[in-house]
């Protein structure tokens, strides 16, 4: 019989803080996987890193199962077959009306893989695998081309990087965005002013759902002079700061605190969501910007899935894509197309390094019709 592995939320028996872990068909806990992602928060990562992570290696885990494969035993050859697995086996029908099978993507399949990487990384530390297996992994390559903004030190040392053994070659998707147009479609049909001041604030600062959803009250400077808060920046903005303890799981990946401008139409609807929120007695304890108003627990943090539950719910309504993080590729692509200088982009975006912007710096399949209809209208003229 083949054990079925699953990632489920769990409440910590210390402090009562969510996390995840890897539990079998009988929702007995599979140690070595829960310990993988309890490293994974001591290194602060995100709620949403531990819930992909936990995903991807039980998928891991009953693989080996279903194939009589000891995990600890588990060669090159063993991952390179999970690796051709991932895209070959049907993903499990959506409800019940039968429909064409899916599969997974060779995208997909990479970013299962690296997560299974990582795990066999932690278990050789732990003295749980060999670690000979670990340095198979990853072989060393040398940059012939390089990246926008990629730094390669004085003397080229970092040329030299590790690449993945195990991976589908694929080339790189358009990233997906949401203009503010798009953004505006999407106020329009938010039934709360809660929904319409998180959606504005999204497309006009660029800011990560995680950064969002862990902004305090404190954070929020909407005045022309903030001097009084003890803040000397001028104008309205807000303040993004990485907070690991915050209730709901939300956290910045930025380890940079850093603050963004708001505009007027931003400020008015945040004042719309406080006379809301004011409506609602239970929330008024909580200084957490985002609250649950309208569901139990009610004035607890709002979490991820959600804020998950109203894109879908927006998405269907307009008939387009919308998803909190094309908000933020909307933002990016909106300065750049306007000319804002990079640097103040990356500062604006929380990027570490310049290579990040590189996804929104390609043009747009309008842009370029637009460049061979210039040219073509200059001839004519």
């Amino acid at each position: 019989m083949v054990v079925h592995f699953h990632a489920e939320r769990a409440l910590s028996p210390i402090d009562d803080a969510n996390l995840w872990v890897v539990v079998d068909s009988q929702f007995r806990l599979h140690p070595e996987g829960c310990t993988f992602l309890a490293g994974l928060r001591a290194l602060g990562r995100s709620s949403n890193t531990e819930r992909a992570y936990a995903g991807r290696v039980a998928l891991f885990l009953t693989w080996c199962d279903g194939g009589g494969l000891d995990w600890r035993r588990v060669g090159m050859l063993d991952l390179a077959r999970f690796l051709r697995w991932l895209v070959s086996e049907p993903l499990p029908p959506r409800g019940k009306t039968p429909a064409e099978p899916r599969f997974r993507s060779k995208k997909t399949a990479n970013a299962v893989v690296t997560a299974v990487c990582e795990f066999f990384r932690f278990a050789a530390r732990e003295g749980w695998v060999d670690p000979s297996i670990i340095a198979r992994l990853s072989e060393p390559k040398y940059l012939g081309w390089l990246p926008p903004g990629f730094d390669t030190g004085e003397d080229g040392q970092f040329r030299q990087v590790k690449a993945k053994m195990i991976k589908f070659e694929v080339g790189e998707d358009p990233i997906e965005i949401l203009r503010p147009e798009d953004a505006d479609r999407l106020i329009k049909v938010a039934l709360h002013a809660r929904d319409r001041f998180l959606i504005a604030l999204l497309s006009c600062t660029g800011i990560r759902i995680g950064e969002a959803l862990g902004l305090r009250r404190e954070d929020m400077h909407f005045l022309a002079d903030s001097k009084m808060l003890g803040c000397h920046i001028s104008g309205p903005h807000i303040h993004v700061r990485r907070r690991p303890d915050n209730a709901n799981g939300a956290l910045a990946k930025s380890r940079f605190s850093r603050s963004i401008p708001v505009l007027e139409n931003v400020v008015g609807l945040y004042a719309d969501y406080q006379y809301e929120r004011d409506a609602v007695p239970e929330a008024a304890a909580c200084d957490m910007v985002f609250v649950n108003l309208f569901h139990a627990p009610l004035g607890s943090p709002l979490r991820y899935w959600t804020v998950k539950e109203l894109f879908d719910r927006l998405a269907r309504e307009t008939e387009q894509t919308a998803r909190p993080h094309m908000l933020r590729h909307g933002a990016a692509t909106a300065w750049i197309r306007s000319g804002v200088p990079q640097d103040v982009v990356q500062e604006l975006m929380g990027h570490v390094s310049p290579a990040s912007l590189a996804p929104y710096l390609h043009p747009t399949d309008e842009e370029k019709r637009e460049a061979v209809m210039r040219v073509a209208e200059r001839g004519r003229r």
